[in-house]
């Protein structure tokens, strides 16, 4: 068992040119890429071990992230399942040149513990959730998850 805090993950990014669309704006999926990594390091940080991408849920871009732009990502596991585990990750962007920030994005992603030599899913360790914050999310990602099976299985 873990705690939350135990494998949280904060990742830094800068929008630079290559990142941009021709508007200036970053790219959607570049945005993709460093929520996936930023997720797989915190699920890979709760099981220690090697966590891959099975889900991500619906992603909404509210407004345009800038050339200059600082993105903060920070992702944390919000419940652990047999041999899977939600993490969520909220995108916040900081203006260079006045400080100001704003949430852009959130994203909620299905991570599978796997096994480097069988390739086959693990069991994940159990996760303590400790603040009303936490708490509230491990309520969440339950009906979240009820929610994801039974459109799976349709």
């Amino acid at each position: 068992m873990k705690t939350v805090k135990e494998s949280q993950v904060e990742m830094v990014e800068l929008v630079l040119p290559n990142d941009t669309n021709i508007l200036g704006n970053l790219l959607g999926g570049r945005l993709m890429h460093w929520i996936d990594i930023s997720g797989a390091l915190a699920a890979s940080r709760h099981c220690n071990n090697v966590a891959v991408t099975a889900q991500v849920d619906k992603l909404q871009f509210h407004l345009p992230v800038e050339l200059g732009d600082i993105v903060r990502l920070k992702a944390s596991v919000n419940r652990t399942f047999t041999t899977s585990m939600e993490v969520g990750v909220k995108v916040e962007v900081e203006k260079i040149k006045t400080g100001k920030t704003f949430h852009s994005n959130s994203a909620y992603l299905t991570f599978v513990n796997v096994d480097g030599e069988t390739k086959k899913p693990i069991p994940v360790p159990g996760i303590i959730p400790e603040t009303d914050e936490e708490k509230r999310r491990f309520e969440e990602a339950l009906k979240r998850r009820m929610s994801r099976l039974k459109q799976n299985a349709d």
